[in-house]
């Protein structure tokens, strides 16, 4: 939930709290909890103070109150509203010059999914989410961060205005791996896929790209093919699809192992 009289951002949910008071104490402007919670804040309540920034102990009501949800699990922290920056040519730069993983999101849907692929990616060391400024149902909100269980905290999430623009750029540094249901290539056969592009095999592996596309509708054709490479996740065929969080999970795993 967003407050815009203070342009704030309320963030909800033990882990997510808890890793918003570890790693970026400073974006915290307040801090509402139950009572059993504080044992758990009792720093960043110092912090506060320290800052002369306000913190309360509330019952569930107006826990949920204040951030428009039952799922507080005792806590809500009010941060700056964050802002996502446009991808910039440093970013690709960082990006491929220190092999990073990264994930390209198209028309995923909406925050509980963002929110869903960012704790996978965090997970598995994965240091850039990218969103289409299209996609305004994937937005960094209280549902994103809460779904995210702490993992906002660990990416960078960033911007592009057109994404098959971007990855014909990006296609020049990076391994841009897109999903699709009916692609020649299997995941497992990605160790290979990506192998291929290495320039030399003491460089390590390069910098990735996972493209994902709408769980429905799948990557546009302008979107495949802007990218090095289409990977399928093969299954029974009685389902279309998985989740597009699930495949998400299961391409960033594939390539953690790489």
């Amino acid at each position: 939930m967003r407050n815009r009289l203070t342009d704030e951002l309320a963030v909800c949910g033990l882990n997510a709290v808890i890793a918003a008071a570890e790693y970026r104490p400073e974006q915290i402007n307040r801090l509402f909890l139950r009572e059993d919670r504080l044992p758990s804040f009792t720093q960043i309540c110092k912090n506060l103070a320290e800052r002369k920034r306000p913190y309360k102990l509330c019952e569930d009501e107006e826990l949920e109150r204040i951030c428009k949800s039952t799922h507080h699990q005792g806590v809500v922290a009010m941060i700056l509203l964050p802002s996502v920056q446009p991808l910039s040519r440093e970013d690709l730069e960082e990006w491929s010059l220190q092999r990073r993983t990264g994930i390209v999101l198209h028309s995923v849907g909406n925050d509980h999914n963002l929110g869903a692929i960012v704790r996978s990616a965090a997970f598995f060391d994965v240091k850039y989410v990218v969103i289409c400024d299209s996609d305004e149902e994937a937005s960094i909100s209280t549902s994103a961060y809460r779904v995210a269980e702490g993992g906002m905290e660990h990416v960078t999430v960033r911007s592009v205005r057109n994404a098959s623009a971007f990855l014909r750029e990006a296609s020049r540094q990076l391994v841009t791996i897109g999903a699709d249901t009916r692609a020649r290539q299997r995941i497992e056969n990605l160790p290979r896929i990506i192998g291929e592009r290495q320039k030399k095999p003491a460089d390590g592996r390069p910098g990735i790209a996972v493209v994902i596309g709408n769980e429905e509708t799948g990557l546009p054709d302008g979107v495949k093919s802007a990218c090095s490479v289409m990977v399928r996740i093969p299954g029974t065929g009685l389902m279309e699809s998985l989740n597009v969080a699930q495949a998400a999970a299961l391409f960033m795993q594939r390539v953690f192992e790489i």
